[in-house]
């Protein structure tokens, strides 16, 4: 299983699709360095370097990220099939299931290294505004960017790396659908847009009542700056990814490629 996973891992970074998206989420950040216009954009004046980072996931987290997340997680089975290289691996002594979970693993941490050069970035563009204590909030805990009065650097840091871990549990949903996806389709463009599509079309339903819109993936995309009780939609989010990751991997153990 290591080994399948080491071999996953190569796989992904060795991907265009990968690598580009890895850039993009880490040169995005510092343009808000030459920015002029940022603060009457986001209708904040910006004092610290912590608020950055959730600038960057707020603007990319809606539409950009999980696109990069469902071409690249759609890349991992429809471009194996495209190289014919998927059906040989099938061929030797390996568990299809193995196979298929390692791919799943490795599509589930694809979103958690997305985000950390999206905050690596931030951070860097933040440095002329440093990151010492500061009046106001990170935009990523109690008041959002307003705050609640003076923020220590550890208490921003916090602040920081819990909607970094939440923007990545909020996107492992998008992994597990587009992994889904590609198995049924065996396709990098067909996976992808079908991935895309069904987001887009859950956004549509809010004409739906609201018991409809609180189990929809799509009414929780913002659970990385929501504060207090996030339990349901954490677990729920979590359910989505347990689905469909299992649904993955019957559908693989179960398809001709």
């Amino acid at each position: 299983m290591l080994t399948l996973l080491s071999l996953e891992f190569r796989k992904l970074f060795g991907a265009r699709s990968a690598r580009l998206a890895l850039l993009v989420t880490f040169l995005l950040p510092l343009l808000w360095a030459f920015a002029p216009r940022l603060d009457e954009l986001i209708q904040v004046k910006l004092t610290s370097g912590w608020q950055l980072p959730a600038v960057s996931i707020g603007v990319t987290i809606g539409y950009l990220l999980p696109l990069f997340i469902a071409v690249t997680v759609a890349e991992m089975i429809g471009s194996e099939v495209a190289q014919g290289t998927l059906a040989p691996l099938l061929l030797r002594p390996v568990d299809r299931t193995k196979v298929i979970a390692s791919k799943l693993i490795v599509a589930l941490s694809y979103p958690f290294l997305l985000i950390l050069t999206t905050v690596v970035g931030s951070l860097l563009a933040g440095i002329p505004l440093g990151f010492g204590s500061f009046a106001g909030g990170t935009g990523l805990g109690p008041g959002l960017f307003v705050g609640v009065g003076q923020l220590s650097s550890d208490a921003a840091f916090a602040e920081v790396l819990r909607g970094s871990l939440l923007a990545g549990v909020v996107l492992m949903p998008v992994a597990a659908l587009s992994l889904l996806f590609g198995v049924l389709y065996l396709s990098t463009a067909a996976a992808a847009l079908a991935t895309f599509a069904a987001l887009i079309v859950m956004r549509l339903l809010v004409v739906l009542p609201d018991a409809v819109q609180r189990i929809l993936l799509t009414s929780h995309l913002n659970l990385y700056v929501q504060q207090g009780d996030i339990l349901q939609p954490l677990v729920l989010l979590l359910i989505y990814t347990a689905g469909f990751g299992l649904m993955s991997i019957f559908a693989f153990d179960r398809r001709d490629v």
